[in-house]
């Protein structure tokens, strides 16, 4: 499955790693990750991590990223990660390398580099290259297998997702024998300050249903977002699943307003939701999506959609 992509690597001096932009856990536990086991099997060979830094996943040991020079990128290998389409990548110089590959597990919207593969069989990016590692026999460091297990963690919900599988627990338990700190990592996951908590409970009173139907929203105007000390991307992604298990709501989407545009983070537990994400230009999985809308109302439209996914199912 990842012959060609090992035969790349050993072809290129330099190997520079791009990911999404806003990182999750999978896109910069996957980054980190491949960037160990080229560094741990292919001494010699200069690897980069790049793209724009995150608060949420600080913690993490290897987050930050390197600032390199375009002329870094003439005759070297750079991989993409964790992106569904070239719009969402962070640092668009991969373009520029002498070859590309992506590394994906969200459903196919577009061809953009080189070498392609994408299965969305995978629960996360992460469980993708502990795989490559896992069946090419590769030697992987604490450090690399502690950043694979943070974005496997992370895209399951925990390992409860129904993404999750026999291989998923596999590939965990492949990890967990290289010397992960789950205790470490769950800590720094899901463990609150009292201004963060605080911050959750006023999102909670925000929620809404949309028609009294099955499907909940939260919407944060600009002004809103402007008033509170965190950034954009902690409130879209980050108080989107405060709606998840409650009773009764089978789909949920939080909606958060920047510049001229509507962050749209769409969840369900029971709907395949992705064609409607699809549609505002966005895409992921079929039970977790993103996309952009112009404003409130084309956010109330796309409600709309998803309350008639709940009367035709």
């Amino acid at each position: 499955m990842f012959e060609k992509i090992l035969d790349e690597i050993k072809n290129y001096n330099t190997v520079i790693i791009h990911r999404h932009a806003y990182p999750d856990g999978d896109a910069l536990g996957s980054q980190i990750g491949l960037s160990e086991i080229i560094k741990g099997n292919y001494p010699g060979k200069k690897v980069y991590t790049v793209g724009d830094a995150t608060k949420r996943y600080a913690f993490m040991d290897g987050a930050v990223m390197d600032e390199i020079p375009d002329e870094y990128y003439d005759g070297a290998l750079a991989f993409v990660l964790d992106s569904a389409e070239e719009q969402l990548v962070s640092d668009k110089r991969f373009k520029s390398a002498g070859k590309t590959i992506r590394i994906d597990h969200h459903i196919y919207c577009e061809t953009f580099t080189d070498i392609e593969l994408v299965d969305t069989g995978f629960e996360s990016c992460c469980g993708m290259i502990t795989e490559l590692c896992r069946e090419s026999g590769l030697l992987l460091s604490q450090k690399g297998a502690n950043a694979l297990f943070t974005g496997m963690v992370t895209d399951t919900g925990r390992f409860r997702y129904d993404c999750t599988n026999a291989r998923t627990f596999a590939l965990a338990s492949y990890l967990n024998e290289r010397g992960v700190d789950s205790n470490s990592i769950y800590s720094e996951l899901y463990s609150s300050d009292l201004q963060s908590v605080l911050l959750r409970a006023e999102f909670t009173k925000k929620i809404k249903l949309y028609e009294n139907s099955p499907v909940a929203y939260i919407y944060t105007t600009r002004e809103e977002l402007e008033k509170l000390n965190t950034d954009p991307f902690s409130v879209s992604r980050g108080m989107v699943g405060l709606m998840a298990d409650i009773k009764g709501i089978d789909i949920w989407v939080n909606f958060t307003e920047v510049k001229d545009k509507v962050w749209c983070e769409l969840r369900s537990s029971k709907y395949n939701i992705n064609p409607v994400a699809v549609k505002y230009g966005g895409g992921g999985h079929q039970k977790a999506s993103g996309a952009d809308v112009a404003d409130f109302t084309q956010a109330m439209e796309m409600l709309s959609e998803l309350k008639k996914l709940t009367e035709n199912t």
